[in-house]
């Protein structure tokens, strides 16, 4: 289960180096041109070392094993990271717009804008091929710390191309108010970027229902892994950082007795889990036919039934979920 944690880890470690390395790239580009804009940029990558910081903490524990005082795992404080880096971006933006809407008052003094774009540049290029890096390595470990980490910094690097952008039509215009303007725009950018962050993450936090996790699992089990595993309901799943915890009920064969039936409820289990690629554990509730599934229950040589078998019922997302049985 854990097999990927070097990874994981690996991946959070090159976040926090290369959010260093760039965040000296375009302190040097504001440091030789006073740009609003670009102190805004500079700003932004201040955000980015504290958050991934954070990450990497939260993803140390978050890999833990569960235990005695956490039995369902560490893996929601990859959740609680999210929030924080959402935070620290919301209010990066408030103090941008307040240090942009002091250059409009006093008046913007730049300086020094051709080696001071090419650093920029530099600096914004660079975000992209980390953001890119570490997006991909959180959606491929399931990581939801490094995929909020790599959509902040690919955001990071829009708003470089467009301060950049923004700069140089500064210089080509000798408009100078078009600095601070284009460090308001950026403020309002990232105060959408916290926002977005923030909120799948507290709907995760708070166990809100994940319509494309319940899809996914519901897909597999609409193929009948286990024949004697009639149909489900009361279908319920909780992500917490990479693992998943799901409950269902599942209707079987009366006449199956408790062994056999427990058996076959690991089976179906295991079946599903490795059929979505999900890391996690099923817990069952096993409940018996009644006799009331015979049209859609697949079992031959069946002793109590008492209608023909006509095709199995592939479940909606809705029946699937009902805390009641939905009969055929």
């Amino acid at each position: 289960m854990f097999q990927n944690k070097k990874t994981i880890l690996r991946i959070s470690k090159l976040s926090i180096l290369g959010s260093i390395v760039i965040f000296g790239v375009k302190s040097y580009a504001f440091l030789i041109t006073g740009s609003v804009a670009l102190r805004s940029d500079a700003i932004e990558s201040v955000v980015n070392i504290v958050a991934a910081l954070f990450a990497f903490g939260a993803l140390v524990f978050a890999l833990r094993p569960a235990d005695e005082n956490h039995p369902y795992g560490h893996g929601k404080m990859e959740y609680v990271s999210a929030v924080f880096e959402g935070g620290l971006i919301s209010l990066a933006s408030v103090f941008i717009f307040l240090e942009a809407s002091f250059a409009i008052i006093e008046g913007p003094q730049l300086r020094n804008l051709d080696i001071g774009l090419v650093w920029a540049a530099v600096g914004g290029a660079l975000n992209g091929v980390l953001g890119l890096v570490i997006l991909n390595g959180g959606r491929k470990l399931h990581s939801k710390a490094l995929e909020a980490d790599g959509h902040h910094i690919i955001t990071d690097f829009w708003t470089s191309v467009g301060i950049v952008m923004g700069v140089l039509l500064v210089k080509m215009t000798g408009y100078v108010y078009l600095d601070p303007i284009m460090a308001i725009v950026v403020a309002a950018l990232l105060a959408r970027t916290g926002f977005k962050i923030m909120r799948p993450a507290f709907d995760a936090l708070l166990d809100a229902e994940d319509q494309d996790l319940l899809a996914k699992i519901l897909d597999k089990i609409n193929t009948g892994p286990v024949n004697e595993v009639i149909t489900v309901h009361k279908l319920r799943a909780m992500r917490a950082g990479r693992f998943v915890h799901i409950d269902v009920h599942m209707i079987m064969p009366e006449y199956l007795d408790v062994k056999e039936a427990h058996k076959l409820s690991h089976v179906f289990a295991e079946a599903l889990l490795d059929s979505t690629g999900l890391q996690g554990e099923w817990h069952t509730h096993m409940e018996p036919c009644r006799k009331n599934y015979c049209a859609v229950c697949p079992m031959k040589d069946c002793p109590i039934r008492e209608g023909a078998f006509v095709a199995r019922k592939k479940l909606t997302l809705d029946e699937a979920t009902s805390p009641t049985e939905t009969l055929p």
